[in-house]
């Protein structure tokens, strides 16, 4: 036991939805960890798991970094208070960190991607992923090496076992 005052390392982090599509049509070339600007409603709706981030994706404009079509669901309690559930939110990050962004997304082609929503210490957190589009034959790859590994991790605990 930790004593007071002190948190354990565990109990720091716990993600709440992770973007698996994303994970799978894209090459993950850089993951950078975001805050993310919300409202009351929206926090109790994303604690309580109720977002998604299929179709989502981010766009730096005007100096700030916009996080589009992340989905939070209305609050159950909100009444009137509730939020738009697609609305655009801002990504808090530093000045140098946007600016490096822009760079690498304007001048190379790539996407920014939300790749998890977590909290950390009570705050909401966004993964975002600098990313490439993987191709057909990529994803192809990908599913053989999964497999090949599988079948290996199985032949190994076969001979072990006997």
């Amino acid at each position: 036991m930790a004593p007071s005052g002190e948190k354990t390392a565990g109990n720091t982090e716990r993600t709440v939805v992770t973007n698996r599509r994303a994970l799978r049509n894209y090459h993950v070339l850089e993951r950078i960890e975001a805050g993310i600007e919300l409202t009351g409603t929206e926090v109790k709706s994303i604690r309580a798991g109720r977002v998604s981030l299929d179709e989502s994706f981010a766009r730096v404009e005007k100096g700030q970094v916009i996080l589009y079509n992340m989905h939070v669901s209305p609050y159950s309690h909100g009444g009137a208070y509730n939020h738009e559930p697609r609305r655009r939110r801002r990504l808090l990050l530093h000045r140098a960190e946007i600016h490096r962004l822009f760079g690498r997304v304007a001048l190379r082609g790539l996407t920014l991607v939300p790749l998890r929503v977590y909290l950390r210490r009570g705050w909401v957190k966004v993964e975002l992923g600098v990313c490439r589009g993987k191709h057909l034959h990529d994803r192809r790859e990908d599913l053989r090496r999964r497999t090949l590994n599988r079948e290996l991790a199985r032949e190994v605990g076969r001979r072990r076992r006997g």
